[in-house]
């Protein structure tokens, strides 16, 4: 699994989304660097990770990383990287110091008792599409994340450039990141999370409902629920600044 450590502070651990790596998080690692070392990761089966041959599955991927980065780090989880960090929070507590859930949500998908999540024929819908129209299928799924941000034309280009920096993603680790998007449901982990956590919403995401993440915040202990105004699904690439800040203040109150 690719492993890449920048900066100098305590320890924080940035998890990246669906068919993207960890170099997406470029804006953020210019703000974060002078003030934690960063332990950047690309998921199984993604970007310098392809041909890791490990499943992406959210135990084994929780474990992989909790196997690679420093005891009593913080945890970083930007939409499928969320789920990840969050099961690492729950399955090893002792290892994670601080968890932050950025544009990610327990369970992405509605339920009866879970009206702000988005209707599985979605992600279903991305998965069948995959075979017949590889490229086509991964853009509008860029696009979906980069709507209602007030800088989305911007925010596009930089989900585009990044996807293919480092080869395709293979179509079947895709389908099963799909998978987990649509089936997961962590949200029995949160009333026992042993840590503080942050939870950080773009107010116009049209993945992941602010609303679904403020009724995670609100059912995990020793939580704090933050919204960017103008951002959407990827607002650590639009408002990097405003990101940083929180994440930094976020820090000082987690127990060293």
């Amino acid at each position: 699994m690719f492993h890449e450590v920048r900066g100098q502070g305590p320890a924080l651990v940035l998890l990246h989304g669906w068919a993207m790596h960890a170099g997406i998080f470029g804006p953020l690692v210019e703000r974060l660097a002078p003030h934690f070392e960063l332990h950047l990761l690309d998921l199984p089966g993604h970007g310098r990770s392809r041909d890791a041959g490990l499943p992406l599955r959210l135990d084994s991927a929780a474990e992989a990383v909790a196997a690679r980065v420093p005891e009593r780090a913080l945890w970083l989880g930007w939409s499928l990287g969320g789920l990840v960090a969050l099961q690492a929070a729950a399955a090893h507590a002792p290892r994670v110091r601080g968890l932050v859930m950025l544009a990610a949500s327990p369970r992405f998908v509605r339920a009866d008792d879970w009206a702000a999540g988005m209707d599985a024929a979605v992600f279903r819908t991305f998965a069948s599409e995959l075979g017949r129209d590889y490229r086509g299928t991964l853009d509008r799924f860029l696009m979906l994340e980069a709507q209602g941000s007030d800088h989305v034309r911007e925010e596009l280009r930089l989900l585009r450039t990044e996807v293919f920096a480092h080869g395709e993603p293979a179509a079947d680790v895709l389908c099963d990141g799909l998978g987990l998007l649509e089936g997961s449901d962590l949200r029995p982990a949160l009333p026992a999370l042993a840590m503080p956590s942050l939870w950080l919403a773009g107010r116009r995401d049209r993945l992941v409902s602010p609303a679904a993440m403020r009724a995670a915040a609100d059912a995990a202990p020793r939580s704090r629920f933050h919204q960017v105004e103008s951002g959407g699904h990827a607002p650590f690439l639009t408002h990097a600044g405003e990101v940083a800040d929180a994440l930094r203040a976020f820090a000082t109150d987690c127990p060293p």
